[in-house]
């Protein structure tokens, strides 16, 4: 659990950085990477909970 929680929050981290450097520079190719970075992270996110709940699925049955 830790481990997720610390990938995420660098994976958050790192999107808004490009985000940052897209305003610093206005070159397109961060703003990509940004929403590249926070897209995969959403993704992730979702399958983790995914998996949280079909665990409590499993054991309601």
């Amino acid at each position: 659990m830790l481990i997720f929680r610390l990938v995420t929050a660098l994976l958050i981290v790192a999107g808004l950085i490009c985000f940052a450097l897209y305003i610093a520079t206005k070159k397109p190719v961060w703003r990509r990477r940004g929403i590249l970075l926070i897209k995969w992270t959403v993704i992730a996110g979702i399958g983790f909970f995914a998996v949280l709940i079909l665990e409590r699925l499993v054991l309601l049955v």
